[in-house]
């Protein structure tokens, strides 16, 4: 009787080959050697993988470079701006089909890294103040634009924010690294510190569909004036901010009705800026819990992101652009190897092949590779 052999859909190998070749491509290291750049991505992926540094990444493997050497060679890496437009170049280098010059829904929000201590003068432009948060006001922030798709939840781009950009200035930055796709926006989600006269009057400028939590600020004017009656309703809200600076959008206000949720009763109002929003008033709050989608890529870059001391802007953005990089490589591999065609929309088996087994393979293969140290010498002398 024959016995039916079948062909694995993927290996841990091939994962970390997919990595190491992206990274290779457009993310180069300074190296005379092409094998010591491999020793080094490998490194790298395996810190990434066990949410580790560099230092304690490199002194688990037996036959590799120090953490020293490493990161002298991450040193080679002197221009922020060029990084950040090599990381973003290596974000859509690894993208399903059906992306490109389509229409699609994204958003686009800031996420956090706090800051403890006293920047220095080439550390000040990149430190970005905000609400108190684990102690700090001072954060390295980073602005990215992440697409909404069923089994494509991609993030596109990513600019690390500097003290004095405006969000007028970020939305731009992260629309225009999105123009070699030719994307065309079906709908675009922002969070609540989007909220204002320039943010709002410049994407109806540019015509672009939108979504904004508006803020429920005034006693008797402002939004709160219109939180009122038992019925939701669409309105105009005028925000004057200064000469030259008013603008008039719709504004929907959506009552819920608490019914005992989180221990309260009566109403609840929530508003919204939506301009141009082909979505039903009662169901304008539940299209926009979609955007909630990346506070999860979020979530998900903490855990493959390098642990680092380092207060250098340019290699912390490394490092979370490297974590950003592994889970788009993650979704291309569920894309286009751990999935079926089929009428309608493509079968994915994300539960075959979740990111914590794809970092479970990145570090095995690395491991075996160089072998794990397995002993303790203390030097002569």
């Amino acid at each position: 009787m024959k016995v039916k052999t079948e062909k694995a859909a993927l290996t841990d190998k091939e994962t970390l080959n997919e990595v190491i070749e992206c990274l290779r491509e457009n993310i180069p290291i300074k190296t005379k050697k092409t094998s010591t750049q491999e020793d080094l991505y490998n490194i790298i992926i395996s810190a990434a993988s066990q949410m580790e540094s560099v230092e304690n990444a490199a002194n688990k493997l037996d036959k590799s470079y120090s953490g020293k050497t490493v990161r002298n060679y991450l040193a080679t890496f002197e221009s922020f701006k060029e990084l950040e437009a090599r990381i973003n170049q290596a974000l859509i280098s690894k993208i399903p089909r059906r992306i490109k010059k389509r229409k699609h829904k994204l958003a686009i929000d800031i996420n956090l890294i706090p800051y403890y201590g006293h920047p220095s003068k080439s550390e000040k432009d990149y430190i970005y103040r905000s609400q108190a948060r684990n102690g700090t006001c001072s954060f390295y922030a980073y602005a990215t634009a992440y697409i909404i798709a069923k089994n494509k939840r991609l993030t596109l781009a990513i600019i690390g924010i500097k003290k004095s950009y405006t969000n007028v200035a970020i939305i731009t930055c992260l629309l225009d690294k999105l123009d070699s796709l030719k994307l065309r926006i079906k709908r675009l989600y922002l969070d609540r510190g989007f909220y204002s006269a320039s943010v709002i009057k410049w994407l109806m400028a540019l015509d672009i569909p939108f979504i904004i939590p508006a803020i429920k600020n005034g006693i008797t004017g402002g939004i709160n004036q219109y939180l009122k009656g038992k019925k939701s309703y669409k309105t105009s809200h005028t925000m004057n901010k200064g000469k030259g600076n008013e603008v008039v959008f719709p504004l929907w206000i959506v009552c819920k009705y608490l019914k005992g949720k989180r221990n309260k009763n009566g109403i609840e109002y929530l508003a919204f800026v939506a301009y141009k929003v082909d979505v039903r008033l009662h169901y304008i709050a539940e299209e926009y819990r979609r955007r909630f989608g990346i506070e999860t890529s979020y979530r998900l870059k903490n855990i493959c992101r390098i642990r680092t001391t380092s207060k250098n802007p340019i290699i912390r953005l490394l490092y979370v652009g490297i974590s950003f990089i592994i889970i788009n490589i993650w979704i291309y591999l569920l894309w286009s190897k751990i999935s079926k065609c089929r009428r309608g929309s493509r079968l994915v088996y994300q539960n075959l092949f979740n990111l914590k087994q794809m970092l479970a393979f990145l570090s095995n293969t690395v491991n075996r590779i160089y072998g794990v140290r397995e002993t303790v010498y203390i030097p002569d002398g």
